[in-house]
């Protein structure tokens, strides 16, 4: 990784030992090089979980088309907040023209609104803040929709029959608006009545959805990881073993809880998820996941390095999807299990659009 150079690149290198979150966090990928270059840091939520690895590598790739100058960074893990803090107070530092980011959750919020009051253009990626005006503007999935997607082919799936459901969430101690937007839009694509759309866990533990009775079993956090999701769903097990629908925040979580109905012998259980990386398609066309929601990080980080420098060479600002608060990058659902009603596309053609590779 080559340290920047020229644009307080000094100062960079003498805080890189103390504020280093992480290896590529220690330096930039230049674009054209030059003092002049517009400079960007992207700051993801983590450096481990595919996803946002993904995010990083397509933002490297547009940065070089760009001829914009790139530091990425990111929490050490998905919820570190204050890790976030400090590579934003970095990017203030070293005068960078804009950031982009995946909020960990509320607490960087001040930091962000720092970094807007000191000139920065600022655009978070996949996960709205909340409230969205925290930002400049967002570049997401419609998360919701996603989890909406998923909910409405399970429905059609167990055609009538009564649904044991495990909520595998993201948190338990924060709230973040991808953790509650995909669990209440599986809810609702369901048929099932949700409350308040930003609480996970209000809505009635029983009743009726689209084609039966329900039962909600289990709202467990899973941080978004394969290891918690296993735990997650060895939870949920321990109070009903006779579950037959999973929710999972993510495709690992999805894997971790699939080791787990495996291990505990369950058969006939759906697992449902939202990411559509390479890894987890192949996981429908192997069976370990049901279907997921594709989603498409590679161009919230074009998009974003894009916009920053047309910004910084005085061009328009993005604009919101219409009757959204966010520019929707888009969605499809990735089964090899068709449900009549519900768009979607194979495994198949998931692999050749996989985290918009394609």
């Amino acid at each position: 990784m080559i340290l920047p150079g020229g644009r307080r690149g000094t100062l960079l290198l003498a805080l890189a030992t103390a504020t280093c979150l992480m290896s590529t966090a220690c330096g930039a990928d230049e674009g054209a090089g030059g003092d002049d270059n517009v400079a960007v840091a992207l700051i993801t939520k983590n450096s481990t979980n595919p996803f946002f690895v993904t995010m990083q590598d397509g933002a490297r790739k547009a940065a070089e088309a760009e001829g914009v100058k790139l530091t990425v960074a990111a929490g050490k893990e998905d919820g570190d907040e204050a890790g976030q803090v400090q590579a934003i107070e970095d990017a203030i530092a070293r005068g960078d023209e804009g950031i982009l980011i995946t909020p960990n959750g509320p607490g960087v919020n001040p930091a962000i609104k720092k970094a807007r009051d000191a000139g920065l253009y600022v655009i978070a990626l996949d996960t709205p803040p909340d409230p969205a005006n925290t930002v400049d503007i967002t570049f997401a999935t419609d998360n919701f929709k996603a989890g909406e997607l998923i909910g409405q082919w399970t429905a059609k799936q167990l055609a009538g029959k009564p649904a044991s459901i495990a909520l595998l969430d993201l948190f338990a101690d924060k709230i973040v608006s991808v953790d509650y937007n995909r669990d209440q839009g599986f809810l609702k694509g369901m048929g099932i009545d949700t409350k308040d759309p930003k609480v996970n866990g209000d809505e009635a533990k029983t009743g009726s959805y689209a084609a039966g009775t329900y039962s909600i079993v289990c709202n467990e956090p899973t941080s978004g990881a394969e290891d918690g999701g296993r735990t997650a769903m060895e939870r949920c097990l321990a109070k009903n073993p006779a579950i037959n629908v999973v929710y999972t925040i993510n495709e690992p979580a999805a894997v971790g809880a699939r080791k787990a109905i495996q291990a505990a012998g369950t058969k006939d259980v759906l697992v449902v998820s939202i990411d559509g990386g390479c890894a987890g398609v192949q996981q429908v066309k192997d069976g370990l996941i049901n279907a997921t929601s594709q989603q498409y990080p590679v161009k919230m980080a074009e998009l974003g390095v894009q916009a920053i420098k047309k910004i910084a060479r005085g061009g328009e600002k993005p604009q919101t999807t219409g009757g959204l608060d966010f520019f929707d990058t888009g969605v499809s659902l990735v089964t090899d299990q068709p449900a009549s009603g519900v768009d979607s596309i194979d495994s198949a053609a998931g692999a050749s659009t996989c985290w918009g590779k394609a």
